[in-house]
């Protein structure tokens, strides 16, 4: 089996430091949080931003102040924006960190309620606008998946030139409004893509290490972080997200998966190295 990609969603949108007081808002909380979980195994960080009281912010400004202050600490990381932002926000805000040409960049393929009264709105236009977007820039989509019909809308979209081929999935598992995390879920939607996408597996809340562990065995790549969960075990919250990119490379190593390097998760995404945009700056 090829190496296992492991991502740190540091931060998110929607959990708080009432959550857990260790969650990130700040730029210099970020820069720590992102060097714990690089220097534990993480190739990736997933990156939402927050103004410093915490509020989730997409200003592009806020962004490249962010990935630049992590590439400071951690040049070789691979910095994956978000486009999902917080719920409630437009296009015009969430597509804001594309025109810093990142790497790669968040692309959900489908609505999903999100508990009570939210909704996460990506309508089949904005997910062309997205990704129309990406290909422009050359920047690759992680496409985020929280049920099948989203695979099902990427791959028509894919065949509509609006995507582009060597996909590489997020299954978003165990959300309140999508599916469950489960195998036999899991197994699903993992026979519902081409067999030369890539996929990652991020279990939510309490399913997080089951979801991972699957996903070891399974070939797959994985992500861990505060973004989906604040417990290092149950009852025990996380002191870092380099606490749960820890545990994360101990189950990898114990199933007989190598972490890949940076380097080498970049050869399996198929990457290039780019230098950030000046833009908005």
């Amino acid at each position: 089996m090829q190496k296992v990609i492991i991502t740190a969603a540091i931060c998110g949108a929607e959990v708080t430091k009432e959550h857990n007081e260790n969650v990130p808002y700040s730029v210099e909380e970020i820069v720590k949080e992102a060097k714990a979980a690089y220097d534990a195994g993480a190739s990736i960080i997933h990156l939402h931003v927050r103004n410093d009281d915490g509020t989730p912010t997409q200003d592009i400004n806020r962004f490249k102040e962010c990935i630049d202050a992590i590439k400071d600490v951690c040049p070789e990381a691979i910095v994956q924006p978000s486009t999902g932002g917080a719920v409630g926000m437009s296009n015009e805000e969430r597509i804001q960190p594309v025109s810093l040409s990142p790497e790669m960049a968040t692309l959900d393929c489908g609505t999903c309620n999100f508990g009570g009264d939210d909704i996460f709105v990506n309508t089949e236009n904005t997910i062309k606008e997205f990704g129309k977007k990406m290909i422009d820039l050359d920047v690759k989509p992680e496409i985020e998946v929280f049920d099948k019909g989203m695979i099902d809308m990427a791959l028509r979209l894919n065949k509509k030139g609006f995507i582009n081929d060597n996909m590489h999935f997020n299954f978003v598992m165990g959300v309140n409004g999508g599916i469950s995390g489960t195998y036999r879920d899991l197994m699903f939607m993992r026979e519902s893509i081409p067999q030369n996408a890539t996929f990652t597996v991020s279990g939510v809340g309490k399913c997080q290490f089951d979801m991972i562990t699957l996903s070891v065995l399974m070939g797959g790549h994985i992500r861990v972080g505060f973004e989906d969960n604040v417990y290092i075990k149950k009852g025990v919250k996380a002191k870092s997200n380099g606490e749960l990119v820890q545990k994360a490379v101990n189950i990898a190593k114990e199933l007989g998966r190598e972490v890949a390097t940076p380097e080498e998760a970049r050869e399996i995404l198929g990457l290039k190295i780019k230098e950030l945009s000046t833009q908005g700056a």
